[in-house]
């Protein structure tokens, strides 16, 4: 795994010439508009007026991942998505360029100002769009391009729990990630790995829609579109519920706005702390933002949840 440098000073220079390369038109105003865990994000406008976003990832061949995932969920929601114009790939640099997407991601703090009505409407419409994807099925779960799975435990446990815990292992006995926080984990898959498993379809996710992926008016809180898939499978759905709990999510009702349209399993709010959790500290293992905050929101979380479930057992 190749880690890039998607600084400006890296990438200001050459992305004029990339887009002309690719798009056959000039590009000469360039503004950054915000990035994630593995990627950076610009606003260009092109010399024909037409606006595109040009996001350069941390990690090689992360475009190409985001451009598959983007073409299949947008093909399957009602819910606008950027379009994919081109990927490029030198020896270091890795570009997805897509449409502009009107709005302004949810994690701004002007839109917890917003009312009661316009949170419950914007809940609503998220949700709504995320069922479209999660009526899309599959025969097996895994990769979107070949999933081979049975079982959404056995996906599950082969492809995520057992070599996140292996290698956070490695990383703790050297130090470099804490053994309180892994016997949290490894006290929690013990947990998860005894419960009943569902009998579950495989469906389609987006995997990574939390509120910075969201965008909305400024004004209004409408939904105007969804951005970023990051690690989209064929899964259990409610595999794509802890992104919802992500951040300040919370503060929309998103996670409980599913749960009163779509009828969940038992143990859901012990899976969900579980999968987020686990998902924050394999941030270190894929070349993502380490953010310790929503690590340790989302490790309190999960130890009431275990606290919960010790006491139904």
């Amino acid at each position: 795994m190749k880690i890039l440098d998607n600084s400006d000073k890296h990438l200001l220079p050459i992305l004029p010439e990339i887009i002309s390369k690719e798009l056959g038109k000039k590009a000469d105003k360039f503004k950054f508009i915000g990035g994630g865990s593995f990627g950076r994000v610009y606003k260009a406008v092109l010399s024909d007026g037409e606006t595109i976003a040009v996001k350069a990832y941390r990690v090689q061949g992360s475009q190409y991942e985001e451009a598959q995932q983007l073409t299949l969920l947008s093909a399957n929601t009602s819910v606008k998505m950027p379009e994919v114009l081109f990927v490029y790939e030198d020896e270091d640099t890795a570009i997805l360029a897509m449409s502009f997407v009107d709005g302004q991601n949810v994690l701004n703090p002007m839109f917890l100002f917003k009312n009661k009505g316009q949170k419950q409407k914007f809940a609503n419409d998220v949700v709504s769009g995320m069922l479209e994807w999660h009526s899309v099925t599959n025969d097996k779960f895994g990769s979107l391009s070949n999933p081979i799975y049975d079982s959404w435990y056995d996906y599950y446990k082969q492809e995520k729990q057992k070599p996140w815990l292996s290698a956070l292992k490695e990383l703790s006995d050297n130090g470099k990630f804490s053994k309180k926080k892994l016997q949290l984990l490894i006290e929690a898959t013990d947990l998860f790995n005894n419960l009943p498993e569902e009998n579950t379809k495989p469906v389609l996710i987006h995997a990574d829609l939390n509120i910075m992926n969201i965008m909305a008016d400024t004004k209004t809180l409408e939904l105007t579109a969804f951005i970023d898939p990051c690690g989209s499978i064929w899964a259990d759905r409610e595999y794509d519920l802890f992104q919802f709990r992500n951040m300040w999510g919370d503060a929309y009702g998103l996670y409980e706005t599913y749960k009163r349209k779509c009828e969940t399993s038992e143990f859901t709010d012990f899976r969900v702390a579980y999968y987020a959790s686990m998902h924050e500290a394999s941030m270190r293992l894929k070349g993502g933002l380490v953010m310790p905050l929503w690590e340790d929101l989302n490790n309190a979380r999960l130890q009431r949840e275990i606290k919960k479930l010790k006491e139904k057992m």
